[in-house]
Order: C-alpha cells, then structure tokens, then sequence
C-alpha cells in the first residue's frame, strides 16, 4: 500500500498537462536529456527522449530519415521564437503556428518537432509527410505514448494550425484512446471528467483511469496497485491504474 498526498501545485505536474492559451505553464519541475549526440541542442524530458528514441531506432530501424527539429524551449526561447516570426512572418501566421509564450508545450519538454530529412528544411513548418516512413512513426507512435497534437479538424478547439510534424507525450494508454477517439487533448481532459474517482473508472485494456477533481485541500490516496499520477494543468488529476484484467 502506498500512501500519497496531492497538492494544489501538483495539478501542473505530469504528462497528461494541458497547455494552451488557457491553460499556461504552471511548472518547470522537468528532468531534460539530450536528444543524442548529434542533436545535443534538442532535448526533451528524459522519459519522452527514451520512448522516442526506442520507437525511432529500435522499432522502426530508421537511418537518420527523421529528424527532430524542435524540443524543449526555455521561456527565453520561446519568447524570441515568437517575436522573430511576428517581425519575420506576420501576425496571422505567427498566431497559427507558434503559441504565445508560457502557452507552448514546447516548454513542458513533452514535444518534438520531427521532419522528413531533406534540404532546407523550414524550422517552423518542416515536413512530414502522410505516407513513407513519417506515416509509419504517426502510425506507431500511438502505441509508445505519442499523439499527434494539432490536426486540422480541430484547430477551433486547439486554435492551432495543424501541425502534422508537433508530436506530443502523454504516456500509453492515453495516446492510444485519443487516437482511437480521434480527440485532441483538450476534448480528452473533458472526456475524462465522466469518470470520477473511486467509483467510476474508464477501462481500456488492462488500465483503469479515473479523474480526481482539485477542491481546494490536499487529497490523500492509498493505492496498492501499479499506478500513475498526472495533473491536468486544469482542475485535477488523471489516476491510471494497471489492472491486467480487461473489461
């Protein structure tokens, strides 16, 4: 049995976090790696880099046909990256592209621009396509955790262009209902609050998931079994229990 203890700053926390225009960074607690050595410049929280580099190497046994244009951003960075375009690009094209600073997931370390490796590769808007070996990752991701973020059916809700090179760590089984439901990750953390904790879980595969909603105290939880926790950056948490039993 182990005992846990959730507080208000904890709902910032966690790999199922919105960030949006409505939903700023809230925390910057992250444990970073280097891509590789290649790309040392590109990092991503240290989980999300292994998957990653498992699904890249290991699963699809690329040689170097995708490359990672993007990954964490300090707030400096992003600030610079979105004033530059403004001055570069415009306002239209700067607001359908490139969230305002602190409303980027690029600052949660949990997303990865990724591009088809050709010449001139665009750092806002590089390829990846819907077919070859870009189709194969966007195809498999969904199996190790990753969504695609930003799609065009649901740029009213996002209020992001869509974005088929933005890939985004959530965990598994998450990516994988949200791919399956073809949700984005705002209509997702509303789905979840159909299913509040202890009594009402979502099942899928061999997982239980609840939402805990945040009432303003610390919440204390046992739990004696396989678990992980993640704030939603909005009003709670998102508790996914490993059962090994489907129903």
């Amino acid at each position: 049995m182990e005992e846990i203890i959730l507080k208000k700053e904890d709902i910032g926390k966690g790999y199922l976090i919105l960030v949006n225009s409505n939903y700023k960074i809230s925390n910057s607690d992250i444990v970073l790696a280097e891509f590789n050595d290649k790309y040392k410049e590109i990092k991503l929280e240290y989980i999300a880099r292994n998957t990653l580099l498992y699904v890249l190497n290991k699963v699809l046994k690329i040689n170097n046909e995708i490359i990672p244009i993007s990954g964490y951003r300090t707030l400096e960075e992003q600030i610079k990256i979105y004033n530059d375009s403004l001055q570069n690009n415009g306002e239209n094209y700067t607001k359908k592209y490139i969230a305002i600073p602190n409303a980027s997931e690029h600052q949660t370390g949990l997303a990865i621009d990724l591009a088809l490796n050709q010449k001139n590769i665009d750092f806002i808007c590089p390829k990846f396509p819907y077919y070859g070996i870009c189709q194969k990752f966007r195809n498999i991701s969904q199996d190790y955790g990753f969504i695609e973020r930003y799609k065009e059916d649901k740029k009213d809700i996002t209020e992001i262009a869509k974005e088929e090179w933005h890939f985004r760590y959530v965990g598994y089984p998450h990516s994988k209902i949200i791919t399956e439901n073809n949700f984005c990750l705002e209509e997702y953390i509303d789905y979840l609050r159909n299913f509040i904790y202890p009594t009402n879980p979502l099942y899928f595969e061999g997982y239980k998931i609840f939402y805990i909603p945040y009432k303003n105290e610390d919440i204390n939880l046992s739990l004696n079994e396989e678990y992980t926790m993640s704030g939603n950056n909005v009003d709670g948490f998102i508790l996914t229990l490993k059962t090994n039993k489907n129903k």
